[in-house]
């Protein structure tokens, strides 16, 4: 979908009668959330926030309790965001019954209390797969409703299209695949339910071209408008970048250590590199396997979750991050850090990232272990192409991956949407 004319956007995020009232729906939110998704979330509520806007977030913490803890790093409060985190008596009971049964349940009066509550202009669902798609039809048909894929979970039950747990899925044996993955079928899912719900949503929004290329090809029908995520400009990390926070030269690996992630690719790998260290930030269920897999190697460090605040500098002086994921990366928030602080990126060429990469000529793409030493030496050993690339990719950040940019789409796509629902720009009066 082509987004139309820039004025729209101005009726919504500039000169408007009135601030509008934003519902934000998602199953995790900081410090309640394992990745990208939920960082989304709370960056655009605030910048909606910072312009007047008046905005609520709803998540389910006995979703993320069942499988972590907080990471620690809490937004601060922000005047015009109301965060309402659910915790139901029933605990993790509550999202293995929206898990089965692809309704809120549990969770359902605090949700129609909450839409009782306020006349909400545009409610925005993102991760809503511990809600159920059930939880698409809340607030009626008054507000207008958006949808971001941030993952697969409306055509895929494990979420990421990894078949098996093997391989990015090609041919869908979907069945087998959730048993194969330990995972339980869930019955709703050879309904009429998800297709029922989503006819309650007014816009779908994906981050990636390939995102919206691939829910099309798996049969899902609606309309997919392109919206990348964003970042804050952090110019001070590379303008003034202070001294290394690490005593040798390193490549970055930063995310969740996770398997679909792929850092588990890069620690036997790392004994052919030579003169560059591994820094390692994140944390995740392979923590202490990839610790007991780098143990003899003393040129890969790991540092644990590095807060928000000091997470600028490891970019800033890294001679390019590697994303290794071995799953179709929906987008990839790392890819935009690191071309905000003039970094270049290394990524396996795969889903999201290939776009990410080809658009932006500030990321070195790679299929093969050769291919990825081969990137390695080439940014390793040449600094003006580390510059050149790292100029490259942060040209392209400011022309689509910052606050404002992503602001003037998200409020286009909008006021396109609203036009489409309702004849006319309600709060453009």
């Amino acid at each position: 979908m082509v987004l139309g004319s820039a004025p729209l956007a101005g009726q919504l995020l500039g000169a408007m009668p009135r601030p509008l009232n934003f519902l934000h729906v998602t199953t995790f939110y900081p410090p309640y959330n394992f990745g990208g998704d939920g960082i989304y979330v709370q960056r655009l509520a605030y910048a909606l926030g910072d312009q007047g806007h008046h905005v609520d977030i709803v998540h389910c913490v006995d979703a993320f309790q069942l499988a972590a803890r907080p990471n620690g790093f809490s937004p601060s409060p922000h005047p015009n965001v109301t965060v309402h985190a659910l915790k139901s008596p029933v605990g993790w009971l509550s999202p293995l019954a929206s898990h089965q049964t692809g309704r809120p349940f549990f969770k359902q009066p605090a949700l129609q209390a909450l839409v009782d509550a306020k006349p909400y202009d545009v409610i925005h669902f993102h991760n809503i797969s511990l809600f159920g798609p059930e939880v698409l039809r809340i607030g009626g048909s008054s507000p207008l409703k958006l949808y971001t894929t941030h993952e697969y979970w409306l055509i895929c039950p494990t979420h990421v299209l990894r078949k098996f747990n093997r391989e990015p899925c090609r041919e869908p044996e979907c069945l087998q695949c959730v048993i194969r993955s330990l995972r339980p079928p869930q019955p709703w899912r050879y309904t009429g339910l998800l297709a029922d719900s989503v006819q309650h949503v007014d816009q779908f929004l994906a981050p990636s071209r390939f995102t919206a290329q691939i829910h099309a090809e798996r049969g899902f029908t609606a309309p997919i408008c392109h919206l990348p995520n964003f970042c804050d400009r952090s110019d001070q990390d590379w303008l003034n970048p202070g001294e290394s926070p690490h005593h040798r030269p390193y490549f970055l690996y930063a995310g969740r250590l996770e398997d679909e992630k792929g850092p588990q690719t890069l620690i036997p790998f790392w004994d052919r590199v030579a003169g560059f260290d591994l820094v390692v930030a994140g944390s995740g269920r392979q923590e202490m396997m990839l610790g007991q897999m780098a143990a003899a190697n003393p040129r890969i460090r790991f540092l644990g979750n590095v807060p928000p605040a000091k997470i600028g500098r490891l970019f800033a002086h890294a001679a390019a991050v590697i994303i290794p994921s071995v799953v179709y990366e929906v987008f990839s928030l790392v890819a935009v850090e690191s071309m905000a602080r003039k970094t270049p990126v290394i990524a396996r060429d795969l889903g999201g990232l290939t776009e990410l990469a080809e658009d932006s000529g500030g990321a070195v793409l790679y299929r093969t272990d050769d291919e990825l030493l081969q990137a390695i030496h080439s940014l390793g050993a040449d600094p003006q192409l580390r510059r050149e690339t790292g100029e490259r990719g942060y040209q392209h950040y400011l022309a689509h991956y910052t606050r404002e940019a992503h602001l003037k789409a998200y409020g286009q796509v909008i006021a396109e949407a609203a036009a489409r629902k309702f004849g006319k720009i309600p709060w453009g009066e």
